[in-house]
């Protein structure tokens, strides 16, 4: 059995299943129950907003200079996904990185255009709606090439990733990990 090393702080694991919870209640409701539908979408909204703070301020693994890289070091890392060859990164890799910047910008878009909706100057524009129903479809799979990614490099590296975000706790870094 590996040893293993704390990743992912509480605060990290809570703000994934909120959001989590809060798109999915969100997505579910959007057609049925407006108030319920507005709530979570304010709920994703007040954690993107924590998470950003906590991106700047947190803890080592949460923090967005330790695993936000730069257009190449991302190409690079996606040719070698393609070629098998990919090293194993003890927080996000730099694909995960990506998903992550993408993830919350587009949930945060789209909390602010459900809540332009409820605005007097917005209420009824069609731009918004449409945008706010594009951004939940793009939102949606979103979802679906990060689970998939999950689901890759949980099977590529051998580790389970999921219980990482439940845990906080991953495999320590063998010799050819990045840190």
């Amino acid at each position: 059995m590996r040893a293993t090393v704390k990743v992912w702080d509480p605060f990290v694991r809570v703000f994934h299943w909120g959001l989590v919870a809060s798109f999915a209640v969100a997505w579910l409701t959007a057609d049925e129950l407006k108030d319920m539908h507005e709530f979570a979408g304010y709920l994703a909204g007040t954690i993107i907003a924590f998470r950003l703070v906590w991106g700047v301020v947190g803890t080592r693994y949460a923090r967005f200079s330790q695993f936000v890289r730069g257009p190449g070091l991302t190409l690079d890392y996606a040719r070698d996904v393609a070629g098998g060859r990919e090293a194993r990164y003890v927080g996000h890799n730099p694909l995960g990185a990506l998903m992550i910047i993408g993830l919350l910008a587009t949930m945060g878009t789209l909390a602010g255009t459900g809540w332009l909706q409820t605005t007097d100057m917005f209420w009824g524009v069609e731009w918004v709606e449409k945008t706010h129903e594009f951004l939940a479809n793009l939102m949606l799979a979103l979802v679906g090439l990060h689970v998939a990614g999950v689901v890759f490099s949980s099977l590529r590296h051998r580790e389970n990733l999921v219980r990482a975000m439940m845990t906080g706790r991953k495999a320590a870094a063998g010799l050819d990990d990045v840190t």
